[in-house]
């Protein structure tokens, strides 16, 4: 009788499972458009947006990942964390690493490491930085490097993972040029909750893996409360504001614990911002606005 019972459930849980395996292989490209709706000149800025590879766990491979940005417009890549934990995965990432090379970033690709990654041993953990140096990817720990756009200065702001307690905001701001867009990259976003006194833009975050397996809701996140308070406040994906401040969570591109997905897809990013050109003179900005020449500002 035991046999006809389970037989149900047993392939509920194969369909589950199989369902789920499914969907880490169905990445999605979202597409992002930032605006301050400022009067000045502007330009545009696009930005690739990867986070959370989780290396032991992927099923979107360096080809289909090529396959799905050839073509696009990316001025910078931005990675935000959480590339493996053991170190036999970091042979695997370079060939990633040779994928986003071959998009050619304008301004180059600009990396944060997450919580994942610094559960590696300090000699491996060496090596996954060396092999990041290698392909051209900046690490950005708790400091940050301008880029001009235009003339315009966009400043990078690194800041190390929040969740172990690596995140500095002091330091990451240090000597920022305060006239500049400020670009945050971090892995963790509840750091976002800690910025009321630190100016960004935008931010790019990740962590939450958007729940990975949210059914019938992402208890993982939110009730167990070990990833912040953000999940708690329903928030652990997609685009989201702070005091007016917008700022993304990436559902990430892997997976942890196991390589399922249900409600959840592994997810890359490709966000235009619109970056005002403050160094144009005042006669540009007026006839923008359309107002007289003697109007002063």
């Amino acid at each position: 009788m035991s046999f006809y019972i389970m037989t149900p459930v047993a392939i509920l849980i194969i369909s589950f499972l199989l369902i789920g395996y499914k969907n880490t292989k169905s990445v999605v490209v979202n597409h992002i458009h930032i605006d301050q709706n400022t009067l000045h000149p502007k330009t545009s800025l696009h930005i690739l947006h990867i986070s959370d590879m989780h290396l032991e766990n992927i099923s979107v491979t360096p080809k289909q990942l090529y396959e799905t940005l050839k073509g696009e417009r990316i001025d910078l890549i931005a990675l935000t964390g959480d590339f493996l934990d053991k170190a036999k995965s970091i042979p695997k990432l370079e060939k990633y690493l040779t994928v986003l090379q071959k998009l050619q970033p304008t301004y180059g690709a600009y990396a944060v490491y997450g919580n994942h990654d610094y559960v590696l041993k300090e000699k491996h953990f060496s090596q996954l930085e060396q092999l990041l140096h290698k392909y051209n990817v900046k690490t950005m720990r708790n400091r940050h490097e301008s880029i001009q756009v235009e003339g315009q200065v966009v400043n990078l702001i690194g800041i190390d993972d929040y969740g172990t307690k690596r995140g500095d905001l002091s330091t990451s701001y240090k000597n920022v040029q305060e006239n500049g867009y400020h670009l945050v990259l971090t892995h963790d976003p509840n750091i976002v909750l800690d910025m009321k006194h630190y100016h960004f833009d935008y931010l790019l975050a990740g962590h939450f893996h958007g729940g990975q397996i949210c059914w019938p809701e992402p208890y993982q996140l939110t009730k167990l409360g070990k990833m912040g308070k953000l999940p708690s406040m329903n928030i652990f994906k997609g685009l989201h504001y702070f005091q007016k401040r917008p700022y993304y969570i990436s559902e990430g591109l892997g997976q942890t614990g196991v390589n399922i997905r249900i409600g959840s897809k592994p997810e890359v990013t490709l966000h235009q911002i619109q970056i005002p050109l403050l160094h144009q003179n005042k006669e540009i900005e007026v006839a923008k606005r359309g107002c007289p020449k003697s109007h002063e500002f």
